[in-house]
């Protein structure tokens, strides 16, 4: 396997964050599990904090994190953010997506918002509304509708697999300016709870991460401040942040999913090899992988899947930070983790026997959670249509 040395700073934080998924996650992992929809109140404790995206700015300060210069290239916030996710995924994913104020929608506000609006939304918790009953991988093909009536917007439609949908104080509600024509009239709004005509219709029952509500918003002549047009409405913005704007929202959020896939497949490679070893089959690195048993080799191919993972996963982050274009390595890392952190999961139940069945143990458990990493902020597929388009240079409508 290759071995890249990680700063002092990534260290700590990695370490300091496994001892809190150890202690703190995976002990009350099955009982959010069954008890869905129910909030965990033992993470109230991260009211305060934020694990994705960054804090509004205050008194002048940057409120991105100050990248450590390691020799000619830049460590930051990026990084540091997909290193933190994969230790807390580890202890459990539906948990990480349940802490206070770190929903997809701040990822949205912390990389697109204006000054005044990550002001007032900066703190808040976030979630991200994209998915429609007709619309799911393909958000230019977002129904819902936005008209500009005087110094509001009025929305309407219906948004479904919203995450955070219940516990979130605010949405980020992509919607279609009506009256302009092409991608550039997606646009993604703030929408504050309990605004009238914002409302959560239902919660989902799901396979996985079920401690993390899920739920359905309709927006029925629902006004909102002209203000709360997410990066504002100048005309540098329009051209910058359009649909292309919010849909670069992606590059940072998507190699997020992929470290969520990580953190969840280590867990099941983990906790495999302990069971492994237990059982009396010795691991040894050294022996020719040809004269191994199938389950070794099972096991090892898996430990190679999971180190390309996160290799992929740190170079699209690494990119970021070091504000370089990575749109083909984002997709790239969330189409090799979402779709081989299913694969691991699948493999490590088929390998425990009985254990991997057994409702006593958490691997079938991070087989059922690890599926919707192969879905959500873009399917596996779409992935792969994105990686295809910027390898071949080709536009969308070349490209389908």
């Amino acid at each position: 396997m290759i071995n890249i040395d990680t700063p002092e700073k990534i260290d700590k934080m990695k370490n300091g964050l496994n001892n809190l998924a150890k202690g703190m996650l995976r002990p009350i992992a099955r009982k959010y599990d069954e008890a869905e929809h129910e909030y965990p109140q033992e993470l109230e404790v991260f009211r305060s904090m934020s694990v994705m995206g960054k804090k509004p700015k205050k008194n002048g300060d940057e409120s991105k994190a100050k990248p450590v210069d390691d020799g000619e290239f830049k460590v930051g916030q990026n990084l540091g953010t997909v290193v933190s996710v994969e230790e807390m995924c580890w202890g459990d994913a539906a948990l990480l997506l349940s802490l206070p104020n770190a929903g997809l929608g701040n990822a949205a506000i912390a990389a697109v918002a204006t000054e005044e609006q990550l002001e007032r939304f900066g703190s808040k918790w976030a979630s991200m509304a994209i998915t429609e009953p007709s619309s799911g991988s393909d958000s230019g093909s977002i129904q819902a509708s936005a008209e500009l009536d005087g110094e509001e917007w009025v929305l309407n439609g219906e948004k479904i697999f919203v995450t955070c949908a219940d516990r979130c104080d605010v949405a980020v509600v992509w919607a279609r300016v009506k009256g302009v024509e092409g991608s550039s009239a997606i646009k993604s709004f703030i929408v504050e709870k309990g605004t009238p005509g914002f409302k959560l219709e239902h919660l989902e029952h799901k396979l996985g991460i079920r401690a993390s509500d899920t739920g359905t918003f309709v927006l029925n002549n629902c006004r909102i401040p002209k203000t709360n047009l997410l990066g504002g409405d100048s005309e540098k913005k329009k051209k910058t942040e359009g649909f292309k704007g919010v849909m670069k929202t992606f590059d940072n959020t998507r190699p997020m999913v992929a470290a969520m896939a990580v953190g969840v497949a280590r867990a099941a490679i983990d906790f495999t090899r302990e069971k492994m070893e237990e059982a009396g089959i010795k691991i040894d690195y050294s022996a020719n992988p040809n004269n191994v048993s199938s389950v070794l080799k099972e096991f090892y191919m898996m430990e190679a899947n999971l180190e390309a993972m996160r290799l992929l996963t740190w170079r699209a982050a690494w990119m970021a930070d070091n504000e370089e274009e990575n749109t083909l390595e984002a997709s790239m890392s969330k189409a090799k983790a979402g779709r081989y952190g299913t694969l691991i999961t699948q493999k490590c139940c088929e390998l425990l026997g009985p254990m991997g069945y057994s409702r006593k143990y958490l691997a079938e458990k991070w087989m059922r959670d690890s599926k919707i990493m192969d879905i959500f902020e873009g399917t596996g597929q779409i992935q792969h249509l994105i990686i295809a388009r910027n390898i071949l240079k080709l536009t969308r409508n070349e490209l389908k």
